[in-house]
């Protein structure tokens, strides 16, 4: 059993057990949180998808904030000594999914 979920504004698809990396959510560690813009739903081989979908997705958070990797933006302009450096690193919410109910 699968279903694809839509996270803040990114669909990601999941199944019992399942750790993934989604967007900062503003939840702390150990709460448990729902989601219920569930697009697609898969049992047994049979596919439920649109306005036939009445199903949840529970989730426990694991790790509230994890940084990705360093991106790096580099500007430069030849012979004119403009140089512009910019960076940052996204920030995660670690769960683990319980439950397709």
């Amino acid at each position: 059993m699968f279903a694809v979920v839509k996270i803040a504004g990114q669909q990601f698809r999941v199944q019992e057990g399942d750790t993934l990396y989604v967007p900062r959510l503003s939840a702390n560690n150990g709460d448990k949180v729902e989601f219920n813009e569930v697009l697609l739903v898969s049992t047994d081989g049979k596919l439920s998808l649109g306005a036939d979908v009445k199903s949840i997705v529970k989730a426990e958070v694991l790790s509230n904030l994890i940084q990705g990797d360093k991106v790096i933006a580099y500007k430069q302009k030849r012979r004119k000594g403009f140089r512009k450096k910019h960076g940052h690193r996204t920030h995660y919410t670690k769960i683990k999914i319980d439950a397709i109910a």
